[in-house]
């Protein structure tokens, strides 16, 4: 699943060629929107919140979402598309754009879209994160493990597999740790926020500060390979869904 610095990066992108354009068609492929219509609505913003990519028309909003797969691709008029036409879910066009939607699980055109995202926690990538309520959402049910909690987006929105492994190891805690035996959850916090905010103009996700192959990353997709700081084999878990985590069983202690 796409981290919020992709859907922050990808809404900041459609936001500068639509925002103001006015839609000539629309073009919904999925049964339940196969025949609305959007032409002649203006685009007034196109803006993340989380994970999830919002294009606001005066009285409704296209509200879509990612997961695992999707994605948006803007391309001039004319321009040969990079996937496959039967990947595409939605397609909105203007005078100089087409933005197509691909692989998108989630699409709904809604009247009230705040109350979409009135469940979501404090957005790492707003302006107006708010790190005490992060944090005492964090601190709520201090028997789950850090890491699970990391990437329930009711606590805080915008961390995925990427950042929730890459965030425990700067900080020092093995994921698996409970929160209440985590020493300073505050800290956890605000690594987090400086971090997703440090790519949230690249989408490169890196977290060394090393550009290099194979060293953009402390311990995400690097099961079997030595810590960079220690030298010790990166462990890996997989709880059966799409949920990974990494972690170095030496520079990472359980408390």
């Amino acid at each position: 699943m796409p981290e919020g610095d992709t859907v922050f990066l990808t809404a900041g992108r459609l936001d500068a060629a639509l925002r103001g354009e006015t839609i000539l068609a629309s073009d919904f492929r999925v049964p339940r929107y196969a025949t609305v219509d959007l032409s002649g609505r203006v685009i007034q913003a196109v803006r993340p919140a989380g994970k999830h990519l919002f294009f606001d028309m005066g009285d409704i909003s296209l509200h879509t979402h990612f997961k695992m797969q999707g994605s948006w691709h803007l391309y001039r008029t004319g321009e040969r598309w990079r996937k496959a036409g039967h990947h595409a879910r939605v397609v909105l066009r203007t005078e100089p754009w087409n933005a197509v939607g691909f692989d998108l699980p989630v699409i709904e055109l809604v009247t009230d879209p705040h109350a979409v995202v009135a469940h979501l926690g404090p957005d790492l990538l707003s302006e107006d994160f708010d790190p005490k309520e992060a944090i005492a959402r964090l601190s709520r049910d201090p028997d789950r493990s850090i890491g699970e909690a990391l990437i329930d987006q009711t606590i805080i929105a915008g961390l995925g597999n990427v950042y929730k492994s890459e965030v425990a190891f700067l900080a020092g805690v093995d994921p698996r740790t409970p929160v209440g035996r985590v020493r300073d959850v505050g800290a956890v916090v605000r690594l987090a926020h400086r971090v997703i905010n440090a790519n949230r103009s690249t989408g490169s996700q890196i977290t060394t500060g090393d550009i290099r192959p194979g060293r953009r990353r402390w311990v995400y997709e690097r099961a079997g390979a030595p810590c960079l700081r220690c030298g010790t084999r990166i462990e890996m878990d997989r709880d059966g869904t799409d949920r990974v985590t990494y972690w170095c069983p030496v520079c990472q202690k359980e408390a």
